[in-house]
């Protein structure tokens, strides 16, 4: 009898963007995450996750990548980075 795990389905693989990857700014850093599904022409998911874990998920996607990207550093110079910690919030920030 062999463990197998199969039962469940695989999560979809996931294309990252060259662009997706740590940022920093006043000795604060984030992740940046943009990605969609692999193999496709889909839209890029906007998502930043701080070291405290705390998730920033923005509604809409982009058509890119780096207008992905454009948004979040617009986010960073417009809000601040510390702008994406949740502080008393539970609930995940929507953009």
């Amino acid at each position: 009898m062999e463990d197998d795990m199969t039962n469940e389905p695989d999560e979809p693989e996931m294309e990252r963007s060259e662009l997706a990857g740590e940022f920093t700014e006043d000795d604060v850093t984030v992740l940046v995450d943009i990605y969609r599904p692999a193999g496709t022409q889909n839209d890029w998911i906007l998502e930043v996750i701080t070291e405290e874990d705390d998730l920033t998920s923005w509604e809409e996607p982009f058509a890119t990548d780096r207008e992905a990207f454009e948004e979040f550093l617009a986010t960073v110079e417009r809000d601040g980075i510390r702008s994406f910690f949740g502080g008393e919030d539970p609930e995940p920030a929507v953009h």
